[in-house]
């Protein structure tokens, strides 16, 4: 019978991390909702990508919460390309309509992401919460053309994330 050979582990020792660079790129401050600017043209991203923010498909939002961890829901999304925002409507109460009340007219970091198989899309920008009559509308009005009518709701406010960057292969 042949003996495996044992060997002998020394207890490895304790060294400092290592030091890490400061990121050289800063954070740019965030623009209040009502100076910030498209910087995209999304109506020049062709009828697939239309059609694929169009046609009806649930999507994710992603927001992050003051300690820094993400929060992740599931939505139904309406995108307006000529004017760059996607909206979302929610009740006053969710946890995704506090951290955009919070965030006041900065708005708070948002992403939506929406996917069907291999092909995926992903919206940035930052979210405000907008509660006016003519706002809600509009935003349930869209809603009814994606997905169906949303059921009366008197807390209904709408979530509006102003579209800075546009990733994916949609």
């Amino acid at each position: 019978m042949q003996r495996k050979a044992r060997i002998k582990r020394t207890p490895a020792k304790s060294q400092p991390a290592p030091q890490r660079e400061p990121n050289p790129r800063p954070i740019p401050p965030a623009l209040p909702a009502s100076v910030a600017r498209m910087e995209i043209d999304l109506s020049t991203r062709g009828d697939e990508f239309r059609a694929f923010w169009t046609e009806r498909r649930l999507a994710s939002l992603t927001t992050v919460r003051p300690d820094g961890t993400p929060h992740v829901v599931a939505v139904g999304v309406t995108v307006d390309f000529e004017a760059g925002i996607a909206r979302v409507i929610t009740f006053s109460d969710s946890r995704k309509a506090r951290l955009a009340e919070a965030a006041g007219e900065n708005g708070v970091a948002a992403a939506v992401c929406q996917l069907e198989g291999p092909v995926w899309s992903t919206l940035e920008g930052r979210m405000v919460l907008r509660d006016d009559p003519e706002a809600v509308k509009d935003a349930e009005d869209r809603y009814a053309a994606r997905y169906r009518q949303p059921k009366p709701n008197p807390k209904r406010v709408v979530l509006e994330i102003r579209i800075k960057r546009v990733i994916g292969n949609a």
